[in-house]
């Protein structure tokens, strides 16, 4: 490795601002002992478009805070290739998604441990979720806490059509369920949502910004990390660029990797952790040859039932550019307003089939045609039942394609490259169908836009409609899977194997997805690995 000096030195080394990274930045600086750098591609999150709640239909794709990423034509979706939104900004994924605070199903967890990740199980990550969590709607309740930097609420569910998907998940014989990160996850009932006074709550805002004065922490902004610098067995810092300039940080003790399941295995790999082959071939010096690194990979795939409304109940009358203006002004200047809410309030965990031992999709009503909220994605008023399994069999790859940090890596997720995928999505189409049917909501049911009934005839249908028309939850995870396994890139310490001083702590860690969505899992990963690197 090249001698050239390093321009500055800290006590640790965070790569990535995203749900991981602002939460480690705020942990291991909070003590005032430790000098902290944050490291960030993208710039700050301070804008209309990330703050307001409706707006995350904008602020999935919105350019300026997007790396932009697509995955590679995929054979099981005819072909098609899907875009995969990743936050470029402070808070990263947590500043442009959805706000639905879920945890997954105790069992994820639990299997984790008995696979020989010791200190994963649900009853040793459950203090993490709860100091992290600001719920005083749920206080003296075991599974939850209310002084924690993360701000969470239950949705109101005002809209009528929530009442009647809800009544239709009743009439069907579905439980309901008030909690569904307590001690049930089964059940139909209203989310919670990561919204503080009217405005989203992500990392950054919960986590980075009150930690911001303090004077041992620093954050760069708009600042590239191209490569890790390693001699000897050991990272000793990061080759990034700022401000035009290549810059070299050292880091005394540790450095850890929070780009996600993407960017992580990206740095890894072009610093020569990696395939050795596969890098070799790119003329990238091989330090650790990891195959490991950057398989795994896999995400939640879900399909829209939609539906024609015969009233104007749904988000198509809010976009009228007169009650538009005053929604998103009422949600900047006052925190009011239907602005201040997530068109995605209803919903649940069901099984598709009673001999299974937990829920195996996740369920979600919107009263809306596209997850778009905006007058063009609307169209018409309309609604759509939207669900995705939650355990994909299917294992996809990401891995570099050059050795230019400038260039996006190959994304494939190999979706429905697992035929046992299928059966889930058969068997949820038949369940959200019946829960469509049913006359609570049916009264508000003027025609079925997608699928059509022909689309339903058979097995072989529905396979086609789904390959058709499904697409990402935005829940990418797995490529650099922690394992008590050789093969795994990490051990249950969230060290990568080969290197001392470094570790990963965010979405890549997961060895299995769990049930639900992956923000708050991502934070709760960060705050155990601030305990383990601070060896609390």
């Amino acid at each position: 490795m090249s001698k050239t000096p390093f321009d500055i030195t800290f006590d640790f080394i965070v790569i990535g601002a995203g749900s991981a990274g602002c939460v480690l930045a705020n942990r291991l600086s909070e003590d005032g002992k430790h000098t902290v750098l944050l490291i960030e591609a993208g710039g700050s999150d301070r804008n209309p478009v990330l703050s307001v709640p409706m707006a995350a239909g904008v602020a999935y794709f919105w350019k300026p805070t997007n790396w932009g990423y697509e995955t590679t034509p995929q054979p099981g979706l005819g072909g098609r290739s899907l875009a995969w939104p990743r936050g470029k900004v402070l808070g990263g994924s947590s500043s442009i998604n959805g706000m639905m605070y879920m945890r997954g199903h105790r069992e994820d967890y639990d299997g984790w441990a008995r696979d020989g990740l010791h200190g994963w199980s649900y009853e040793d990550v459950l203090p993490y979720f709860r100091r992290s969590e600001n719920n005083p709607e749920r206080s003296d309740d075991p599974f939850h806490g209310t002084d924690g930097p993360l701000h969470v609420r239950r949705a109101s569910g005002d809209n009528p059509l929530y009442d009647a998907f809800l009544q239709a998940g009743r009439d069907s014989g579905y439980t309901a369920n008030d909690d569904f990160n307590g001690a049930e996850q089964e059940g139909l009932g209203l989310y919670d949502f990561t919204i503080r006074d009217g405005r989203r709550e992500s990392s950054a805002t919960a986590f980075l910004r009150p930690a911001r004065s303090r004077r041992n922490l620093v954050v760069w902004q708009r600042s590239m990390a191209s490569r890790l610098v390693i001699d000897e067995g050991r990272v000793q810092g990061v080759e990034l660029q700022r401000r035009g300039a290549t810059r070299r940080v050292a880091a005394r003790q540790e450095i850890i990797l929070c780009g996600g399941a993407i960017n992580t295995p990206q740095l890894l790999q072009l610093s020569g952790i990696g395939p050795g082959q596969r890098l070799a071939a790119l003329g990238i010096e091989v330090v650790v040859d990891a195959p490991g690194v950057g398989e795994n990979l896999h995400d939640h795939l879900g399909v829209y039932l939609t539906y024609a409304c015969n009233q104007p109940l749904t988000l198509y009358a809010l976009f009228r550019p007169d009650r538009a203006a005053r929604a998103l002004a009422n949600a900047v200047f006052r925190g009011t307003g239907p602005a201040t809410s997530i068109p995605l309030e209803a919903g649940g965990f069901l099984k598709t089939r009673a001999e299974l031992d937990r829920p195996d999709i996740h369920i979600t009503f919107v009263p809306g045609l596209n997850l778009e909220t905006t007058r063009a994605g609307q169209r018409r008023h309309g609604y759509l039942i939207n669900f995705y399994p939650m355990r994909p069999a299917s294992r996809g790859s990401v891995h570099i394609a050059s050795a230019d940090p400038a260039k996006a890596p190959t994304i494939d997720p190999d979706y429905l490259g697992d035929e046992r995928d299928l059966r889930c999505f058969r068997d949820g189409m038949r369940l959200a169908r019946q829960l469509g049917r049913q006359p609570a909501l049916a009264r508000y049911r003027q025609a079925d836009i997608s699928p059509v009934a022909a689309d339903l005839s058979d097995d072989r249908a529905i396979d086609t409609w789904v390959r058709a028309g499904a697409n990402t939850v935005f829940h990418p995870v797995g490529s650099c899977r922690m394992g008590a396994d050789i093969d795994a890139p990490l051990d249950a310490d969230l060290r990568v194997r080969g290197v001392d001083g470094l570790r990963v702590a965010d979405a890549s860690v997961m060895p299995r997805i769990v049930g639900g969505n992956t923000s708050a899992p991502c934070m709760m990963i960060a705050e155990r690995a601030a305990d383990l690197i601070l060896k609390r």
